[in-house]
């Protein structure tokens, strides 16, 4: 009876000691998901945390690419302001041209007039000397021909200064047509420094944008195998919890039924 007495005493005090090692574990398998909690918390708020920086970085994206877009069009109207530009000093030289060959056919036409006047005052100077020689006595001829040949030297004098004049004047415009052709040289030259800047900024505004947003998305990405990584640790951890209790529970089961 006494024996009786000992067993059943101490089969009390292991279901006791059971129930402590259960709501030990119990205890401990609250704490552990009070701190995962927090984790997942903590988790959460980086999460959100880094969708705000996102959220907050896409103005500053929309902003950059309205600036771009700004840029573009600006150097799009230089491009277009030098476009017209060119055009019109190729208007400018097409006039210049055709003006230069204007007085070089006038220049011709002056070359030609004054051979024409040289041989017609040549051949009136010598049918002049014929009648004069024929009507008149020598002293006054000399005379004569001392006067034709003087309006003949100052008409000479004049048809030369205007050949000069005329030659200045072509002078002139071609010394012009170089300057404008000088000009469109680097007009050109900066209309290909101008598209080729162009095509730099855009490549390095289209590679900093595409640099950001991987970064970001390389970010969200390993946010969430943390947090993925977090929710199995904390089945496991359970599952860890739970295989303890569940064997306490089944031996108090068995001790109950025996």
């Amino acid at each position: 009876m006494l024996l009786l007495l000992l067993l059943l005493l101490l089969l009390l005090l292991l279901l006791l000691l059971l129930l402590l090692l259960l709501l030990l574990l119990l205890l401990l398998l609250l704490l552990i998901i009070i701190i995962l909690k927090i984790f997942l918390l903590l988790l959460l708020l980086l999460l959100l945390l880094l969708l705000l920086l996102l959220l907050l970085l896409l103005p500053l994206l929309l902003l950059l690419l309205l600036l771009q877009l700004l840029l573009l069009l600006l150097l799009l109207l230089l491009l277009l302001l030098l476009l017209l530009l060119l055009l019109l000093l190729l208007q400018l030289l097409m006039l210049l041209l055709l003006l230069l060959l204007l007085l070089l056919l006038l220049l011709l036409l002056l070359l030609l007039l004054l051979l024409l006047l040289l041989l017609l005052l040549l051949l009136l100077l010598l049918l002049l000397l014929l009648l004069l020689l024929l009507f008149l006595p020598l002293p006054l001829l000399l005379i004569l021909l001392l006067l034709l040949l003087l309006l003949l030297m100052l008409l000479l004098l004049l048809l030369l200064q205007l050949l000069l004049l005329l030659l200045q004047q072509l002078l002139i415009l071609l010394l012009l047509l170089l300057l404008l052709l000088l000009l469109l040289l680097l007009i050109l030259m900066l209309l290909l420094m101008l598209l080729l800047l162009l095509l730099q900024l855009l490549l390095v505004l289209q590679q900093l944008l595409l640099l950001l947003l991987l970064l970001l998305l390389l970010m969200l990405l390993l946010l969430m195998l943390l947090l993925l990584l977090l929710l199995l640790q904390l089945l496991l951890l359970l599952l860890q919890l739970l295989l303890p209790i569940l064997l306490v529970v089944l031996v108090l089961l068995l001790h109950c039924y025996w």
